[in-house]
């Protein structure tokens, strides 16, 4: 199938890159950064998810990857929301070979643990999987997948803080974060393998958000 990713140069877009690159799928790439992939499978576009003009307009995927994203920047809405729109609306909606749209969203669009503008984007995001699963059924199938704490350079300024990352594991039932591989491998999952699960909102965070505490008496 042929498979178009944002953030295709780092993280989570990157993994999923390479994730569907190993199961012989075509994959295009968009991102502003160089593409960080060599493979006679992948090609590359440098596009700006906020400017639809930048898109190129010659693609045509079977399944859209929305994974491009910053957090506490100055436009976590515009990238992490808006730029989700930018793509799915023009490369999903009306587009009769697609088959399936996956979201990159966030336990803190469940929970709201994060700074403000980007539990806000992430929960549009969860908000505009809905509506969108809604327009592209019964043609396709929509979904976001919402992970908790992964091991990204985004996150490197916790993991490699002795004092916040012990804070971080003692909220975190599985004591340890997803490594991208892992998140790519869900999202390979719910966009080839599920036919039927649409408008759903997968959070995989290692039970971080359901970790609260019974109290009663003894």
């Amino acid at each position: 199938m042929r498979i178009l990713i944002t953030g295709a140069a780092g993280g989570i877009g990157k993994a999923t890159a390479e994730y569907f690159l190993a199961r012989d799928h075509e994959v295009h790439g968009i991102d502003l950064l160089p593409s960080a992939i060599q493979h006679s499978r992948y090609r590359h576009h440098e596009a700006d998810v906020r400017e639809p003009r930048s898109f190129p307009r010659d693609l045509q995927p079977q399944v859209l990857i929305n994974c491009a994203g910053v957090q506490n920047s100055s436009g976590d809405i515009e990238v992490n929301l808006k730029g989700v729109m930018n793509m799915t609306e023009c490369y999903a909606i009306g587009n009769e070979a697609i088959r399936a749209v996956i979201n990159l969203g966030s336990a803190s669009g469940h929970t709201g643990a994060e700074f403000p503008e980007y539990a806000a984007s992430k929960g549009g995001v969860i908000a505009y999987t809905k509506n969108t699963a809604l327009r592209l059924a019964p043609q396709a199938t929509c979904n976001s997948i919402d992970p908790g704490g992964v091991m990204t350079e985004l996150n490197r300024c916790v993991i490699d803080n002795p004092r916040l990352w012990e804070r971080i594991m003692a909220m975190t039932p599985m004591k340890r974060w997803a490594q991208p591989e892992e998140i790519a491998e869900w999202i390979y999952f719910v966009a080839v393998n599920n036919r039927f699960m649409t408008g759903q909102n997968l959070l995989i965070d290692g039970g971080e958000a359901g970790n609260v505490e019974f109290v009663w008496e003894d």
